[in-house]
């Protein structure tokens, strides 16, 4: 064996897997454009446009931003079973940027209007729904099965690099160029992704035709084989009420707390992303069960989405948005390979859609929820919320790794036959 195939070995999975690291850029790219505007939208209205009512106003707008992942789940579902992958992304990514290029040109020839800001985020986001379960769906047939926990801790980074790069954007180009300046940065990243994903070749997908092909279930006989699973998603669909408000909270805070501007939105955000890429890539190096690593993180989570109302401060909430962050990353990586393992692959588009619909039909209730609360209590008391909302979530997690640690495999700390590598 060579030194050249020994360092090879080393190399993270993006470098010395070519289709992967595009796919998984194209990712990194559709998920920051989706943040930047998200992120950017809601500091215009809770700065410039909401007035009185820019709490409602900017939790409207994110609840209308994660509408699609819930109402669309049955024709996400059917499309990425039936239709190639790399044709779903390469698809997405092309409408999702044709639609931000005409957002862009709207910008630009005139001052766009509150409704077509909502309208876009809608549009975009139905894109985005279809975009991330396919990607996930499609990582097997990226990377080698010794690979696949090390891609989802990867894949799952995009989340957080999105976050870093679309909340640090976001608010500077409201404060520097209004809205014109995020519109047309997406539509560029969305226009560059489903290039690369058009480009890319998908070395192990499947060859067969749709006759070939497993009988599908449906969404709710997937479920039930998966009791599990199923506890574990419903615990974390409830943990999504407190924690996504944080995109919700901290804008109000920054204005209402720390009498801050756009650049310290965009450093809490930088925060946060920073935490959950930290957590993304050292997830899989936390020792104990998922239920034990996961009820852990809830736990700490709420001690630190508390934080900023026990002691309100900028270095206070940095610090508390970075350990929230990295929480998150470790959440997501532990569990997102475990699904991966667990559910047999013919399920598997159907189940990752189902799972993106059941965490995001939270977001509306929660962005709704914690917008009219802003309008009414000091953003202090909505951070303490979140933190006294986590706990029984946590305590949860506890009892279900208690109680049903043989129902999936490595739930009860031992690892699988195929042990995955640990993400590096």
């Amino acid at each position: 064996m060579t030194a050249t195939a020994r360092t090879g070995r080393r190399l993270p999975v993006v470098l010395r897997n070519r289709s992967f690291g595009a796919v998984w850029t194209a990712q990194v790219l559709t998920q920051a454009a989706a943040r930047m505007f998200q992120v950017g939208v809601v500091w215009w209205l809770v700065s410039q446009v909401g007035g009185a009512d820019r709490g409602v106003a900017s939790g409207a707008f994110l609840a209308v931003s994660t509408l699609p992942p819930v109402l669309l789940v049955p024709l996400v579902a059917r499309v990425i079973a039936r239709c190639p992958h790399r044709t779903v992304l390469a698809g997405a990514a092309a409408v999702a940027g044709l639609v931000a290029t005409a957002t862009a040109a709207w910008t630009c020839a005139d001052r766009l209007p509150t409704a077509v800001v909502y309208a876009a985020a809608l549009l975009l986001a139905g894109c985005q729904a279809l975009f991330d379960p396919c990607l996930t769906t499609s990582v097997p047939e990226l990377v080698e099965d010794a690979d696949i926990e090390t891609a989802t801790g990867f894949e799952l980074s995009t989340q957080s690099l999105a976050g870093l790069a679309g909340g640090l954007l976001g608010p500077l180009l409201v404060d520097a160029w209004d809205l014109a300046g995020i519109v047309a940065g997406c539509a560029a990243a969305y226009l560059l992704a489903a290039l690369l994903v058009a480009l890319t070749r998908f070395p192990r997908a499947a060859t067969g035709t749709a006759a070939d092909a497993p009988r599908s279930r449906t969404l709710r006989q997937i479920l039930a084989d998966l009791p599990f699973i199923r506890r574990a998603l419903l615990c974390f669909a409830v943990a999504n009420v407190f924690t996504t408000a944080v995109y919700v909270v901290m804008p109000l805070y920054t204005r209402s707390v720390l009498d801050g501007r756009g650049s310290t939105v965009a450093a809490l955000e930088a925060a946060l992303g920073v935490g959950t890429l930290l957590g993304s890539f050292t997830g899989g190096r936390v020792p104990g069960a998922p239920t034990t690593v996961g009820g852990t993180c809830l736990a700490l989570m709420a001690l630190a989405l508390a934080l900023p109302g026990i002691a309100p401060s900028t270095p206070v909430a940095l610090a508390a948005l970075g350990l929230a962050g990295w929480c998150l990353g470790v959440i997501g990586v532990r569990f997102v390979a475990l699904f991966q393992r667990s559910v047999p692959a013919a399920d598997k588009p159907g189940f990752f859609a189902v799972m993106q619909a059941l965490l995001g039909a939270t977001f509306p209730l929660s962005s709704l929820l914690f917008g009219a609360l802003g309008d009414r209590l000091d953003a202090r008391w909505l951070c303490l919320i979140q933190g006294v909302g986590l706990l029984p979530v946590a305590a949860a997690l506890f009892l279900l790794g208690r109680n049903g640690h043989a129902a999936a495999p490595g739930v009860a700390g031992v690892a699988p036959a195929a042990a995955p590598e640990a993400v590096r």
